[in-house]
């Protein structure tokens, strides 16, 4: 571990009590959702009270409330960056994989919000259901039905992946980008360590980002957050929640976690005593 002692979680919501020097004491009593907790002192939002950078604490509407907030940070931000890092996306043709995911689900809205097309892919029926409840253009149960082929009757071709595998879906990647396409890919657990074809990218002229909130530049960040704010004003955004547990039944939220049987968002909540 990074540090000796390490309080978990690093995105959640509440109330702000106190501010440090620098600090406006007008942000006293403000609702917010923060994100990267643990980055600096690992001391994370599973607790009662926790510390963050003023910048790090984003303005929440009274609209959303504090379990919806607390979906938002590393998944809403690496989603906005997956869309926006190269600009303006309207009028494209975007595949989203694992559109049902905590990252996925939030891609999908993004990227009507930024006015394009959106595929999906997902694994079963209720996957299906959830994606289409939240603006998905196309949905496609990749367990079922052949990728590619689908798309190519949908679109001409894709320009921009948000991949959940880079590995596992490189190939079908490769089948459906148009020239100059782009993958925006925030994982690859199904293999760390994946061979690239390097030169049937080079013949697209593909371009592929590799996303990580934590290493996102500072106006990235300022940018995800002003429009993440934006569209939660507008009611643009749906928030999935799996399940919510109570702050003394942590070690239950994890082993669904790491269960992988969830769908949406796993909350810890404080409940005041």
């Amino acid at each position: 571990m990074r540090f000796p002692r390490v309080i978990p979680h690093n995105d959640g919501a509440g109330v702000i009590v106190e501010v440090g020097a620098g600090v406006s004491s007008d942000r006293v009593g403000e609702r917010v959702w923060i994100y990267e907790a643990t980055l600096a002192k690992g001391l994370g939002t599973a607790a009662e009270f926790v510390t963050v950078a003023s910048e790090n604490a984003i303005a929440l509407p009274d609209s959303t409330s504090f379990a919806e907030g607390a979906c938002l940070g590393v998944p809403a931000m690496t989603a906005h960056h997956c869309l926006f890092k190269d600009g303006r996306i309207a009028g494209q043709t975007i595949l989203v994989t694992g559109g049902a995911g905590a990252v996925g689900a939030y891609a999908i809205q993004l990227a009507k919000w930024g006015k394009a097309t959106v595929i999906t892919t997902v694994s079963s029926e209720r996957k299906a259901e959830i994606a289409r409840s939240i603006g998905a253009d196309y949905v496609i149960n990749y367990k079922t039905e052949e990728v590619s082929a689908v798309i190519k009757q949908i679109a001409k071709g894709v320009d921009r992946v948000i991949e959940v595998d880079f590995a596992a879906n490189l190939e079908t990647n490769l089948k459906i980008l148009n020239r100059d396409g782009v993958i925006a890919t925030y994982a690859t657990d199904s293999n760390v360590t994946p061979q690239v074809p390097i030169y049937s990218l080079i013949y697209k002229n593909l371009t592929v980002h590799y996303v990580l909130v934590y290493a996102m530049s500072k106006s990235a960040h300022q940018q995800a957050a002003a429009d993440i704010t934006t569209c939660l004003q507008e009611g643009v955004l749906k928030h999935q929640i799996a399940e919510r547990f109570a702050l003394d039944r942590i070690a239950e939220a994890h082993e669904l976690m790491e269960s992988g049987t969830a769908i949406g968002n796993i909350i810890v909540e404080v409940i005041p005593g």
